[in-house]
């Protein structure tokens, strides 16, 4: 047998640079390369491995967690058929990455995660940066990985790698179990040689399958769709990434059934078709949540219905509501008590669709669909045009953006009351033209994550709004995007705190304690003296970008036209108020209410909250 003596760090960049997908007969090669921060614990050995293979592309960034996300967003945009590595040394390095993680886990998208790990040997222990257990020798940090990866290993031998390898790419390549992948990484063994047969580094191919359901599953989901009266599609994020938008839309068609849309599945359907009712749930439109409430059977397609798109329980009310799901993963197409149509969701939205040939829903439940969009999109054009302030409110601000920006132009967001307003507001042209990281919300994935969707497709201009709570965690992404000529338009809203959870204070009785950017008042000791003076304009000038100011609509207009004239990462800032919000419409999210308070406001808040909290419904 053939052999190569290579370090193991050398025999991963390798085997990773080999490693190919194919979906349809499209074929792509897997990674597009490694993000990484090198310190003691990675610069030796996986660092020396990617100077030595130049073709497998390195990018340094500045932050860690940051890095991860801009890995899921790349993947997110590219339907999980294409990732990044992600590496960092040991200590801080890692566990910089763990919010990453859960973020790729939870929103189910393929990250490898090569953090540098304590020394195998042992002998020179405690290393730099080493956790010390008296209990065990075989613990470090990146144990804390295992409960947000849906993979891991500890490599303490060189040649682990020949069996740790393929696992993690069968874990990465699979619609229904992938996540972030951790190969925790020995510094010492990252250096070590062996000699790896050539088969390991070998072009290999994974082919992503589209499964298909039980045919007697099948055939009792179109019984149950035959006697429906009034039946609803919630279209998930499965349904973009199986790339069954057009399936959507034609069995949408045929059936007349309308089709609501979670964080992830918006975009599904364009906005202005009459059998899109848009978004659904707490964040939810007044048609979808209507037609939710009186549904009587709840087709699912590619959602695992967090509690955002079901409002925590509440969204469907019909005493006789039933659900089929349809999904890849066993465990989502069960929820509900549905019937469960456990399969890719483009073949089988065409095989459901032969099965329903010649039914429809009523003239008059299409009508009702086509009425509530139309009313939807008129009081969408009344929110972007309200002429409120200054400052103007954050709903203009979204407007605008949706106005300059092209139908194959993105959205990027992650964090606050803006992907609230978005999911509302957005009007989506494209599939891919709206990108919402949450799954986990996490703040911070704006700026790293529009990194990823314009490295995923450059021909797409991305516009990242983010707030000034979500900038000022993680800015540092800008500087790397100037690096890498990664040009964005980053919309930063700078409404004086954390506006969607003063908000959500105000809610439930507590009047947006701790929510506001405000000096210490040095009589009262609370934080309610001057604003505080932060100048993100010039922050963001010292990064690297553009800079542009804007102080109300028509400003911000021309500053979104000469973003678009320009060849490199443009910041717009724009003053917003907060007290200026969208409303909900026909929803209710449940977030506890102290159930004894001195507080006359939180007492009235939780009566409130006991009231509706009987809506709850359990599916059984």
């Amino acid at each position: 047998m053939a052999t190569r003596r290579l370090t193991m760090a050398q025999a991963i960049v390798q085997f990773l640079a080999n490693q190919v997908v194919e979906r349809d007969g499209h074929e792509n090669r897997f990674f597009a390369g490694c993000f990484g921060i090198f310190g003691h614990g990675n610069v030796a050995g996986i660092g020396e491995a990617l100077l030595s293979h130049p073709d497998f592309r390195f990018i340094p960034t500045r932050n860690e967690q940051a890095q991860v996300h801009a890995a899921t967003a790349f993947a997110k945009a590219s339907n999980r058929l294409r990732a990044w590595a992600c590496t960092s040394s040991i200590g801080p390095g890692a566990t910089n990455m763990v919010t990453g993680a859960a973020t790729a886990t939870i929103n189910r998208l393929p990250v490898l995660l090569l953090p540098g790990d304590i020394f195998a040997r042992r002998n020179v222990a405690p290393v730099l940066q080493q956790l010390e257990l008296p209990t065990s020798q075989d613990l470090s940090v990146n144990d804390c990985f295992k409960p947000v990866s849906r993979y891991w290993d500890r490599l303490n031998r060189p040649e682990q790698i020949l069996t740790a390898l393929p696992e993690a790419m069968r874990v990465l390549t699979s619609p229904v179990e992938t996540g972030a992948v951790t190969l925790a990484l020995p510094q010492d063994v990252q250096t070590e040689a062996f000699d790896y047969p050539e088969e390991l580094f070998a072009k290999r191919i994974w082919h992503i399958a589209r499964p298909r359901p039980d045919v007697m599953l099948m055939q009792k989901a179109a019984e149950w769709i035959r006697s429906s009266r009034k039946p609803l599609i919630v279209a998930g994020g499965g349904a973009i990434y199986s790339e069954a938008t057009e399936v959507l839309a034609r069995f949408a068609e045929q059936t007349g059934i309308p089709v609501t849309e979670s964080q992830a599945g918006k975009g599904a359907m364009r906005y202005d078709h009459p059998l899109s009712l848009g978004a659904l749930g707490v964040t939810g439109t007044p048609g979808a949540n209507i037609m939710a409430r009186e549904a009587d059977l709840v087709i699912g397609v590619g959602t695992r219905y967090s509690d955002f798109t079901t409002a925590s329980k509440t969204a469907f009310q019909n005493p006789d509501v039933r659900f089929i799901n349809i999904n890849v993963a066993e465990f989502d197409a069960y929820k509900h008590a549905a019937v469960p149509l456990e399969g890719d969701a483009k073949v089988t939205l065409e095989e459901l669709g032969a099965a329903l040939q010649g039914f429809s829903t009523s003239p008059d439940y299409k009508e009702r669909s086509a009425r509530f969009n139309k009313e939807w999109d008129a009081e969408v054009e009344r929110i972007y045009t309200l002429g409120w302030g200054p400052p103007i409110s954050q709903g203009e601000v979204i407007g605008a953006v949706n106005t300059a920006s092209d139908a194959r132009d993105v959205v990027l967001c992650a964090a606050g009351s803006l992907p609230g307003d978005l999911h509302k507001l957005w009007r989506a042209r494209d599939p891919k033209g709206y990108h919402l990281e949450y799954g986990y919300s996490c703040m911070g994935y704006e700026i790293a994550g529009g990194m990823g969707v314009k490295m995923a497709d450059p021909s797409r201009e991305v516009y990242v709004m983010v707030g000034d709570g979500s900038y000022l965690m993680m800015s540092s992404e800008i500087v790397t995007a100037i690096q890498e000529n990664v040009k964005l338009t980053i919309v930063l809203i700078d409404n004086h705190g954390y506006s969607s959870i003063g908000g959500l204070s105000q809610s439930v009785g507590l009047g947006g304690f701790g929510t506001r950017y405000n000096t210490r008042d040095e009589r009262t000791g609370a934080l309610e003296g001057e604003v505080l003076p932060v100048d993100y304009a010039a922050n963001a000038r010292s990064l690297g970008a553009h800079v542009i100011s804007a102080r109300d609509l028509p400003s911000l207009k021309t500053a979104l036209e000469e973003a678009k004239r320009q060849d490199r990462t443009t910041v717009i800032t724009i003053e917003t108020d907060r007290e200026q919000r969208v409303s909900g419409y026909e929803s209710w999210w449940d977030v506890a209410v102290a159930e004894v308070s001195d507080l006359e406001s939180v007492r009235k808040e939780r009566a409130a909250y006991e009231k509706a909290l009987k809506k709850e419904r359990h599916f059984l």
